[in-house]
């Protein structure tokens, strides 16, 4: 494979060389901007066939990331910086610009050329002279899209992966779309990162665009967009938010893991996230699926934070506590986990990494409830380790919702009638926090009491909570007797109606903090979160219209938690059928995914009786299996 040196070689240190801009050429021609950080002595590089450690990303190989700062730091450390350590460590360390991106020749168009890209690189890198023919990777988000790519097509050299906050187990359930719906945090990183791209007159006029105008007149359309400046991320925008069907085009190598675990590389991987992260679902789904082969060691890491977030104590207005960060709780530091993971992994060295529990996490909950001095409310919680995941010993409980209101384990027994709203997609339910990434400025992700305020996107009644809304049902436990671990996967099962031929459903779990000084009307604090469009109620493959008065089942599938509901505490299911903007508006037509330009307002029933009793299922890890939950020790 042909590469092309570009002249810029940089002495970062005497002990650390790199090779800039070497333009590594695809199959299909294009030419990729890599960056090699080699050893050196003196300034001139050592002549030897190291390992490699391999990211390809879309945010600028030689800008900072911000995923790689360190507890105690302000800012990230830069790309060289991090290079160095791990040249130092005997490593050689490429960095690339994906296609379309940066110094990288080609149109970006996200996810889709990953996959051949990434295995062209590898197999370019196997056959330098400075390589020893292995390589790992690493990196965040975007980052670990890459690496899922690249492994699905099982490339020469690869041997072990740090997937960080991403790798997409299946993008049309997870990073894309979610039961259905769009996630338009693809909107906003689609503006956000066209600001960087293009002339000088098309970052000028994106920059001009109000954003915030944009979102309330949604769905955009060609030319009719803030990103309309950039028309290759306008395009693939476009396609993500009307391609609702799950079809062949979700089942690309890229986009979808899932169809690639029986054939998936036997190679060492970590996989991380975190309970408000975007990618929960991937992570847990890629572990499950990754699973049960001795030849391919797995590592599964699941923090309290945001995306990428590793060592921050919070979340939104949620604070976790100092035991929080995964550097000085967990490891000693990111840098030097991934360090030993590449030891043990690339080089061979019995370092402990082996014997390390296979699963790690944190559960979130059992603090003090105040309010600290950074003004978030004290959630608390702690890390344990276990050998599985889900964990050894849980118990699976449905919590019915009944007509008074209440959340229990009782089942419906009086034929009741359902509760009935109606859903305006002209006025939907605000987002207030939830598992987000990448929705500045418009939305915000993390823990966050469940009323309206100025910083919501959608609100219109600040301080309100929004279990005052018509349209939201709520449904509550009595006072917790005793402690309540939720530790794992959730469903919600609701029997439903409408007289629209499509709309949504939408599941929140919330812990509810009683009144206190620091609160006194208490704290709606939102855990986790689901959706489902209806239209795919029966099949992801073949959407259908509703039957007007027709009683159907739904399944919602929030994201996974861990979350102790403190004694004294209520659990809480909030039902409604937006979520806006973290998901698409349904405009209740039936009209094409992301083409809808009327909408009707939707009478939604939701049944509570014995013979359609809805749901949520809480996995409760209790009693012995509780007890098992020893704190991790360093």
């Amino acid at each position: 494979m042909d590469t092309l040196t570009a002249s810029r070689r940089e002495v970062i240190a005497d002990d650390v060389v790199v090779e800039g801009d070497v333009m590594v050429t695809m199959r299909d021609g294009i030419r990729l901007a890599t960056d090699i950080y080699q050893p050196a002595k003196d300034g001139k590089v050592i002549e030897a066939r190291l390992p490699a450690i391999l990211e390809r990303t879309p945010y600028g190989k030689t800008e900072r990331s911000r995923s790689e700062i360190e507890v105690g730091m302000s800012t990230p450390m830069k790309r060289h910086e991090v290079a160095s350590y791990f040249v130092r460590a005997g490593y050689t360390v490429v960095y690339q610009d994906c296609r379309g991106r940066y110094n990288s020749e080609g149109e970006f168009s996200k996810y889709v050329s990953e996959a051949a890209d990434g295995y062209d690189t590898a197999r370019w890198l196997v056959e330098q002279p400075w390589s020893n023919g292995r390589f790992g990777t690493m990196g965040l988000s975007y980052a670990a899209h890459t690496q899922a790519a690249l492994a699905c097509l099982n490339p020469p050299g690869l041997a072990c992966m740090v997937m960080d906050s991403g790798g997409f187990s299946n993008a049309y359930q997870c990073g894309i779309r979610q039961g259905g719906a769009f996630e338009l945090k693809q909107a906003t990183w689609a503006y956000n990162q066209a600001i960087g791209e293009g002339d000088e007159l098309a970052r000028a006029a994106i920059e001009a665009e109000d954003i915030k105008a944009w979102f309330s007149v949604m769905p955009w359309s060609e030319g009719v967009s803030p990103v309309r400046w950039m028309p290759e991320y306008e395009s693939y925008l476009l396609d993500q938010w009307r391609n609702g069907t799950f079809d062949e085009s979700w089942r690309r190598v890229g986009l979808y893991m899932e169809g690639f675990y029986d054939t998936f590389p036997e190679v060492p991987i970590v996989l991380m996230s975190s309970w408000y992260d975007a990618y929960v679902r991937s992570t847990l789904d890629n572990f499950r699926g990754l699973s049960g082969k001795k030849s391919r060691p797995l590592q599964l890491i699941m923090g309290p934070w945001l995306h990428g977030n590793r060592n921050t104590t919070f979340a939104g207005d949620t604070s976790f506590g100092a035991a929080a960060p995964l550097g000085g709780n967990v490891v000693e530091s990111w840098l030097a986990f991934r360090r030993n993971w590449f030891d043990r992994w690339l080089k061979g060295v019995e370092n402990g990494v082996s014997q390390e529990p296979a699963v790690r996490t944190f559960v979130m909950g059992g603090g003090s409830g105040i309010r600290n001095e950074d003004g978030h409310l004290d959630h608390g919680g702690r890390w344990i380790e276990a050998a599985d995941w889900p964990l050894p010993g849980t118990e699976y409980r449905n919590f019915y919702i009944h007509q008074n209101g209440s959340l229990s384990t009782d089942e419906p027994k009086a034929d009741t009638g359902p509760f009935v709203y109606d859903y305006d997609p002209k006025n939907p339910v605000p987002t207030i926090g939830g598992s987000l990434t990448s929705g500045q400025p418009i939305f915000e992700g993390g823990g966050f009491d469940q009323r309206e305020g100025e910083k919501f996107y959608g609100s219109k009644h600040p301080g309100l909570p929004l279990s005052a809304r018509a349209d939201v049902l709520s449904f509550e436990t009595e006072v917790l007797a005793e402690d309540v671990a939720v530790v794992g996967p959730i469903i919600v099962e609701l029997y439903v109606s409408s007289d629209a031929p499509d709309t949504d459903f939408t599941a929140k779990l919330v812990d509810v903090y009683p009144p206190s000084v620091d609160y006194p009307t208490g704290y709606a604090l939102n855990i986790t979160d689901g959706i489902i469009r209806c239209r795919y109620r029966k099949s992801w493959e073949k959407p259908e219209a509703i039957v007007a008065g027709e009683v159907f089942k739904v399944t919602i599938e929030p994201f996974a938690t861990a979350n102790l509901f403190a004694k004294g505490h209520r659990i809480r299911l909030d039902i409604s059928s937006s979520n806006f903007p973290k998901y698409d508006v349904n405009p209740n037509t039936y009209a094409p995914e992301g083409r809808g330009r009327t909408t009707q307002i939707a009478r939604n029933s939701v049944f509570c009786d014995a013979a359609r009793p809805s749901a949520i299922r809480l996995p409760i890890v209790r009693g012995e299996a509780m007890m098992a939950l020893k704190p991790f020790a360093k």
